[in-house]
């Protein structure tokens, strides 16, 4: 999401920071194109003019910096807006004095209800809170089963009959309560369009279950129609926040840059996936930093911490910085990295990813990785352990024990030795390049040391990957290798 108006954005933004004085003519236009953007990505008529005259007002009520320059103060008043705009702060969650803190989620037929109340049950449970579901909806076949299979695997018992969805969750709010659950979650139900029957009834269960947060789940795919659907909703229920699904989609994104604007709540969740540990509070900062290609370092790092454990990653890195890293190093480090989520989401979290690094990152074939996976399988321990002694006769083996070619395994052992050099070169103190990243790591890695982060574990499995989507998946024109006579093929030279 959001990558149309990100390279738009970052086009309007190149052409500011080159100039060191900006005339009213060159503001306006900038600011028109910005404009523009934002109307392109689906953001409604009266969102996108509020920001643009709450961009202006910054621009000439506040003293401009001296560090900066005005295509930079530019660029920082269309930053810190996209965050007013997109909420301010992250939802701060707070618990009834009295358990349990009832949840309310409301939406349409479609948007993913049910399945975002297993999520929001499981972040709860994350939070070192005892969640209950209670699924009231009985309008759509198989809705109480299906979360039922949800609360199952990630061990949250759900409530429901058969009597009518007001009576299911009083009595299951009522279950709750004495069975000494702290969080109770109302999964209703949704129609295909907005009627006056789906009103009445989220109504009653609203007025019976006094919900402490009554959210709205909405798809991100429906543009436009789910900001409407959110301000017709919250005329009626008095809405506490919005709850955004696929995330991770190919759309505008003009619902969660509308949403605030047209509905006066924030978005409060988003689910970025179809697994249940796929979803998070949203951080209004860090999207903004995302939409301007800035990256989100911190939730790369919180990703990291979450699926890496620390100690193998530490112990990972020793061997590393020592020179004794191992194949098996590397597998269990890509492993590691797959667990954080796909390679082209996370490589779209790095800072300084041009426009061209984040089409490459969208291009990253993730079943390169299953290959290179069974290359290092289909290699003896001692292989493993010391690829020095891999000749071609064990490279043909390897090759017809992962079903690839010897072309393949030797690309892998080249760039494992490649990548031995350069965690030898770190490990000295130097800053080197990762292999089929170009300047990119060595610039992330600098920037995060300067704000006191860590680099994320296992940044160069994570170039590997990388490196193995963009050959599997090269740019038009590059391969443009010369044969001469003979049958000799010379590679392109490099500029």
């Amino acid at each position: 999401m959001f990558d149309a108006l990100s390279d738009r954005l970052e086009k309007i933004s190149s052409g500011l920071r080159s100039r060191g004085r900006l005339s009213d003519a060159d503001l306006d236009a900038a600011l028109g194109d910005v404009r523009q953007a934002l109307l392109e990505a689906d953001v409604e008529l009266s969102v996108a003019t509020a920001f643009i005259a709450a961009v202006r007002e910054r621009l000439q009520g506040e003293a401009l910096s001296q560090s900066l320059s005005p295509g930079q103060q530019v660029i920082k008043a269309v930053h810190e807006q996209l965050i007013e705009v997109l909420g301010g702060e992250a939802l701060k969650v707070t618990y009834a004095s009295k358990p349990p803190t009832v949840i309310l989620l409301a939406g349409l037929q479609g948007a993913g209800k049910t399945t975002t109340a297993a999520k929001l049950a499981n972040w709860f449970k994350q939070q070192g809170r005892q969640p209950y579901l209670i699924a009231a909806d009985l309008q759509r076949p198989a809705a109480v089963e299906q979360l039922r299979v949800l609360g199952k695997s990630i061990g949250v018992d759900v409530y429901s009959d058969t009597s009518n969805p007001v009576d299911v969750a009083k009595k299951g709010l009522k279950e709750a309560t004495r069975i000494g659950r702290d969080v109770v979650i109302i999964d209703t139900a949704g129609r295909l369009s907005i009627d006056q029957e789906l009103m009445n009834e989220v109504k009653k269960i609203s007025k019976t279950t006094e919900p402490h947060y009554t959210f709205l789940v909405i798809d991100s795919v429906t543009g436009q129609d789910a900001v409407h659907t959110a301000k017709a909703f919250h005329d009626t229920l008095a809405l506490s926040g919005i709850i955004v699904t696929k995330l991770d989609y190919d759309a505008r994104g003009g619902a969660v840059l509308s949403a605030r604007g047209v509905v006066g709540r924030p978005v409060v969740f988003a689910a970025t996936g179809e697994k249940i540990t796929d979803f998070d509070l949203f951080y209004p900062d860090r999207m903004a930093s995302r939409i301007l290609g800035m990256g989100d370092v911190l939730t790369l790092i919180e990703q990291a911490e979450k699926n890496v454990d620390p100690a193998v990653a530490a112990e990972q890195a020793s061997r590393m910085m020592s020179g004794e890293f191992t194949l098996d190093d590397f597998m269990a480090q890509l492993n590691q990295i797959r667990k954080m989520g796909s390679l082209g989401g996370l490589m779209k979290m790095m800072p300084g990813m041009s426009k061209e690094m984040r089409n490459a990152a969208s291009n990253v074939d993730e079943g390169q990785l299953t290959k290179i996976e069974a290359i290092i399988q289909s290699m003896t321990v001692k292989e493993r352990q010391n690829p020095v002694i891999i000749d071609g006769s064990r490279r043909t083996r390897i090759a017809k024990g992962s079903g690839s070619s010897v072309n393949a395994v030797n690309q892998l052992l080249n760039q494992f030795t490649q990548m031995k050099k350069m965690m030898k070169q770190m490990g000295g103190g130097a800053m080197p390049q990762v292999p089929g990243m170009g300047k990119l790591s060595g610039a992330m890695a600098r920037a995060q040391m300067a704000r006191g982060a860590e680099v994320p574990a296992g940044l160069e499995a994570l170039s590997a990957g990388m490196q193995a989507g963009q050959r599997a998946n090269p740019p038009a024109g590059g391969r443009n290798n010369k044969k001469k006579k003979g049958g000799r093929v010379t590679p392109p030279k490099q500029r």
